[in-house]
């Protein structure tokens, strides 16, 4: 990555310059990290064996659960070994990776919820028509248009972040790299480039938010219509989602909607979407929906009982 600057390396401070608490956030990160891997993992090789969960709305939870796995690996190993390093350096070309792996992860995460919206907008308002509609190379189609809007986001990203120079303090007060953060090392007028940022990052998080608000309100109105056991599953599906955009959006949004200013959540807000978001998806997916638990039942004791013949 071409350079146009004096510093080649930062220095992240972390959560905690204290050497006791960097040992608990080590143990507490690698339980979330690992937590977060194998129910991913679990979800991907359960949607992947299992013909029960053929639909849509699973293909897209599929790459969900991918999505989700590569976010926080984007993230936490590098949060773990610095927990651990008294020193934690970090060199240009490895911040702007990560600012790239972060935005283009988050971004797929965002497209795919309102893909997995749309779904059952389609599958709740329009049933009828729902096989025709979301016929699986439809889906394939805007999986990979998601993965191009992500791709055009980060690279937007990164054009900002290379247009920044450093020539002073390399000190960033957070434990990952990121936009804001480095906006605050630059040594030039940011104003402009954060405006940037807030139309891009700040618009993504925004709109989607309330378009999936709207969407779900729409879904929740046309369930009148519906038996009392089709409004059960179609509440129970929904509101897995609900919360899943919630605790996706919400921190997306404090972030990267407001200036370049330090706050005192900040950190903890990061680390909500960045890794307590992908740890919570697959509990949240799996323990509220009986399709998912029922399919890994039935996989795991295929798989014992071929181990025992």
């Amino acid at each position: 990555m071409q350079q146009n600057k004096s510093v080649t390396e930062f220095i992240l401070l972390g959560l905690t310059q204290d050497p006791m608490r960097q040992k608990i956030i080590f143990m507490i990160f690698f339980i979330f990290y690992i937590g977060t891997v194998v129910g991913n993992l679990l979800i991907i090789v359960t949607i992947k064996f299992s013909r029960s969960l053929g639909s849509p709305m699973y293909f897209f939870l599929f790459y969900l659960s991918f999505t989700d796995g590569c976010f926080s690996t984007s993230i936490a190993p590098r949060l773990m070994v610095d927990a651990l390093s008294s020193k934690k350096v970090i060199s240009y070309n490895e911040c702007m990776t990560q600012v790239f792996a972060l935005h283009l992860f988050g971004c797929m995460e965002i497209l795919v919820l309102i893909l997995m919206a749309v779904d059952r907008y389609v599958a709740i308002c329009k049933p009828l028509r729902y096989p025709i509609i979301m016929r699986r190379q439809v889906c394939i189609i805007l999986i990979i248009f998601a993965w191009i809007g992500s791709f055009i986001h980060s690279a937007t990203q990164i054009v900002l972040a290379l247009k920044l120079p450093f020539c002073g303090p390399n000190l960033i007060d957070h434990y990952c790299c990121d936009l804001q953060p480095l906006l605050k090392l630059a040594c030039m007028d940011t104003y402009v480039i954060n405006l940037q940022l807030v139309s891009n990052s700040g618009a993504i998080c925004s709109s989607s938010l309330l378009l999936l608000i709207i969407s779900y309100f729409v879904i929740l109105h046309s369930l009148r219509n519906h038996s009392a056991e089709g409004r059960k599953k179609a509440l129970s599906t929904c509101s897995s989602h609900i919360i899943v955009v919630i605790l996706s959006l919400v921190p997306c949004i404090f972030i990267y909607t407001r200036p370049p200013i330090t706050l005192p959540m900040d950190k903890m807000m990061t680390v909500f979407y960045t890794i307590g978001t992908p740890f919570l998806n697959p509990f949240i997916y799996t323990l509220r929906n009986a399709e998912v638990k029922n399919a890994m039942r039935k996989l795991w004791h295929i798989k014992i009982t071929s181990e025992h013949i």
